[in-house]
């Protein structure tokens, strides 16, 4: 997928979470979105990364991990301050991490609907998983995963907010 099939799954896979932050706390909902959002073409970097192979590394699980655990240690270390929206760092931790996991996840998701696929258990598998519904480059299947993410957020921020 492109950038705009991967945002739109990105949405799509945030909505029922965001839905949930709604009816908690709006603040939180709007910053695990916009972090969603964020994530979900940094697997794409590779592109722009030299003896980096597309979709290789930053597109498998092992670099979700990774990098969710990162956000993870980051959350932790911002819930150990004065202010704690989410009631301290071990909450604030899962935040950081559910957000990597979402983003990334999200992307890896967006790729398996490609032919191409993607090998997320590598290093323990280079088996390419894929359910082949569209080429990434397919203008209709990107514009049609935006919709279905933006329609899915707006629903969510409708029922969350009746």
């Amino acid at each position: 997928m492109y950038a705009t099939g991967h945002y739109g799954a990105a949405l799509l896979v945030y909505a029922p979470v965001g839905f949930l932050l709604l009816r908690v706390d709006p603040t939180l909902a709007l910053v695990g979105g916009a972090g969603v959002l964020a994530l979900a073409t940094v697997p794409d970097y590779d592109l722009r990364i030299p003896f980096v192979s597309h979709r290789g590394i930053t597109h498998t699980l092992l670099f979700t991990l990774v990098v969710s655990a990162l956000l993870g240690a980051v959350g932790w270390r911002l819930g150990q301050g004065s202010y704690q929206p989410l009631g301290g760092p071990e909450r604030t931790a899962m935040f950081g991490f559910g957000v990597g996991l979402l983003g990334l996840g999200s992307h890896l998701l967006a790729d398996m609907l490609t032919p191409a696929g993607v090998a997320v258990l590598w290093p323990l598998s280079d088996h390419e998983y894929t359910v082949s519904v569209a080429r990434a480059d397919n203008t209709l299947a990107n514009w049609g995963l935006l919709a279905l993410g933006v329609f899915a957020t707006a629903g969510a921020l409708v029922v969350a907010t009746w």
